[in-house]
């Protein structure tokens, strides 16, 4: 097995971390202030990806994508994950699920959001229904040719620069052992259309700048022609396109954890105390020890995940170990990274304290610790007949 990377993959990571210190990580302080993004400095880093030639490197060739695949992909994420996701959002990844459009609806929707003429958004939590996707109650039925939307989605990330929202509702329901279950279905919804508002979302502690946004449908009326793959065929979709970002969750988790350590280890080797550096201290050199054995095993985990898919190997399992791994660890890495400077740590002068608050919603969103931890006990148990 090898662990290297290619002379390709090595320069996608060094063009994008070059990119990050340079282009982002100089205007993070101010985004954090202000928590916003000035419209022109968003354009601006858009513009500058699309010069690189790396805007929509997700996305296939055959539709003028960079055509990275996901272990490429995992990898420039990692490097993204090092700078705030308040001004990464516009480094340009659409959603893959965009793939899926059929020939009329590329033309609308997936060239322009690969030319980064269009922004794109995921709509699917509700306020009543977060992991349970089966339980949303937003639903859209059908009136002659056109389909009625009605309902809230709220926690939308970045739909405040979308211009367009992939949303997914109810559209039916079926019966099952279980008890009746929900038919899901996807929709392309354009910002400005009568009946879609996009309000204000809440106060998070994490990632600033980078806004959830509420989503209203109150008798927004659309063609039939705005569905995206086939009716009461959403959660298919979303599995066949969605599962993998979790590796977006993992990775970036693993960048920021990795930036966090290189925040503190030089200052342990000059910060001295009592008549010595501090890293002569086993409570301190231990703590360093600890935090980069468990970034490494993230990393290998993420990184072996992401190379499954690209085999197109059974990956969920690994999926959900690596999403659940290296949230935590980059949890665990940040705490102890504070522990380490101290006071000064939780200070706004330097961006640990900040690194620290973006971890908690890593554990939540794109599927819990418990939902990852579900997911991974039951591809073990399910063979047992468990």
């Amino acid at each position: 097995m090898h662990f290297g990377l290619t002379e390709e993959q090595q320069m996608i990571v060094d063009t994008v971390r070059t990119f990050v210190e340079k282009e982002i990580i100089p205007h993070e302080q101010a985004v954090e202030k202000s928590g916003e993004v000035p419209r022109e400095l968003g354009q601006e880093i858009a513009q500058k990806v699309k010069d690189l030639g790396f805007f929509a490197p997700n996305l296939p060739t055959e539709f003028g994508g960079g055509g990275l695949n996901q272990l490429e992909f995992t990898l420039l994420e990692r490097e993204l994950g090092r700078a705030s996701m308040a001004l990464s959002v516009f480094f340009g990844r659409p959603s893959g699920i965009l793939v899926a459009c059929d020939e009329e609806q590329r033309e609308r929707y997936l060239l322009p959001a690969i030319r980064g003429e269009k922004f794109d958004a995921l709509a699917m939590t509700e306020p009543g229904a977060g992991s349970d996707v089966r339980g949303m109650s937003c639903t859209a039925k059908p009136d002659g040719d056109d389909w009625i939307l009605n309902g809230t989605k709220h926690f939308i990330s970045h739909a405040d620069i979308a211009d367009f929202i992939i949303v997914f509702v109810a559209t039916g329901e079926e019966s099952t052992p279980r008890g009746p279950k929900k038919k899901i279905s996807c929709f392309l919804v354009d910002k400005g259309i009568p009946g879609f508002e996009v309000r204000d979302g809440y106060n998070s502690v994490s990632h600033r700048g980078y806004h959830n946004c509420i989503l209203n449908f109150d008798n927004c009326r659309l063609p039939k022609a705005q569905m995206l793959g086939e009716v009461h065929k959403g959660f298919e979709l979303a599995n066949d396109w969605l599962y993998a970002t979790r590796l977006t969750v993992a990775t970036m988790c693993v960048g920021r954890s990795r930036r966090a350590l290189e925040l503190v280890l030089p200052y342990t080797a000059e910060r001295k105390q009592f008549g010595q550096q501090i890293s002569k201290f086993q409570g301190v050199s231990f703590k360093l020890a600890d935090m980069i054995t468990d970034i490494d095993a993230a990393d290998l985990l993420t990184l072996s995940a992401a190379w499954r898919v690209d085999q197109g190997l059974p990956s969920n399992r690994e999926i959900a170990s690596a999403k659940l791994f290296a949230s935590e660890t980059l949890a665990r890495v940040t705490d102890e990274a504070i522990q380490i400077y101290g006071g000064m740590g939780l200070m706004s002068d330097l961006p640990l304290e900040r690194l620290w608050r973006d971890s908690r919603v890593e554990r939540i969103w794109e599927g819990t610790s418990e939902i990852q931890r579900h997911i991974i006990s039951r591809e073990l148990l399910r063979p047992l007949g468990g």
